[in-house]
């Protein structure tokens, strides 16, 4: 196994999220922006960016933090029982970007490091992460060209990663209550480690290099395109897929809450400006949003 080398991650993704920002900030110049530094003096500390207010994005975070505890929360050892009581370290960038134009899908990015630590024995560390898109106006262009990039970035550690990560995304972003995906997914790793340290990190910063490669040329074709209020209302109803999704079933909001040492508003940050729940809304038969369920909330191979 390679040498663990906490520093360089931390680094890593902390010029990460400023890269981020940039390129998401240079798609919307006229957006408010917030950079509010966040430290603990016991728990960790972090950097959230809040976008908001602008003629792209209507609201949009991209978070950095750095958490620490003396035991595992219950969201991390569910199906690992053996870091229960382990003392932990978290890291990593999360970002989800809500746009103003209906026509923009919703994206969300993760990549995170994780070490579970206990006396006298080896410590346990893997990465995670990904990437998915929520579009509330199917455009089969879009869809390919976000799996593309997914799979163009897989390829070069495997043949295997794409359909592996991409089965996996499917799998983890679905509505259970629904019966529906979230979105198109995208990529999808946790507990990852197979590769040893250097090659898993060198994994993880292709992954999150690609994330704009993907995003930013989707956002670039449908900013300006014109749209209803139609258009509006049904974006903001299926935004509440998208909250009930991040407080259910979400892996990084319930660590987060349930570890006690992140800051709230960082953790919920993800959740959309405006939403709206319709009592039993059902989209007109041959209408856009029906195409919307019928052609692309459906696990479907893109590439």
């Amino acid at each position: 196994m390679n040498s663990i080398d906490t520093d360089a991650v931390k680094k890593y993704f902390l010029k990460l999220q400023e890269d981020i920002c940039n390129a998401l900030e240079a798609l919307d110049p006229d957006a408010n922006t917030v950079s509010d530094e966040w430290d603990r003096e016991e728990g960790g500390s972090g950097i959230s960016r809040v976008i908001s207010g602008g003629e792209v994005f209507e609201k949009g975070g991209v978070n950095f933090s750095h958490v620490y505890g003396d035991s595992m929360p219950a969201s991390a050892t569910a199906a690992r029982p053996e870091l229960v009581g382990r003392a932990f370290q978290a890291m990593g960038v999360s970002l989800v970007m809500h746009p103003l134009n209906p026509f923009v899908p919703t994206s969300h990015a993760n990549f995170r490091m994780f070490i579970a630590e206990k006396e006298h024995e080896e410590p346990v560390w893997w990465f995670g992460g990904g990437y998915d898109l929520t579009p509330y106006y199917g455009f089969e262009e879009d869809c390919i060209h976000w799996h593309e990039q997914a799979n163009i970035a897989c390829r070069e550690f495997g043949e295997e990663y794409y359909p592996r990560f991409k089965r996996q995304c499917d799998d983890y972003f679905y509505l259970k209550h629904r019966d529906e995906p979230r979105g198109i997914g995208g990529l999808f790793f946790d507990d990852f480690n197979e590769l040893g340290f250097d090659r898993s990190f060198e994994f993880v910063k292709t992954m999150a290099a690609s994330f704009l490669e993907a995003y930013v040329p989707i956002v670039k074709r449908r900013k300006d395109m014109q749209y209803s209020d139609k258009n509006k209302k049904f974006q903001e109803y299926r935004r509440g897929r998208y909250a009930e999704f991040n407080l259910v079933y979400d892996r990084g909001t319930l660590f987060g809450l349930q570890s006690g040492v992140g800051r709230i508003e960082s953790i919920l940050m993800s959740l959309p400006p405006v939403v709206r729940w319709i009592y039993d809304w059902q989209p007109e038969p041959g209408s856009e949003e029906e195409k919307l369920y019928t052609q692309f909330l459906k696990p479907r191979d893109w590439v």
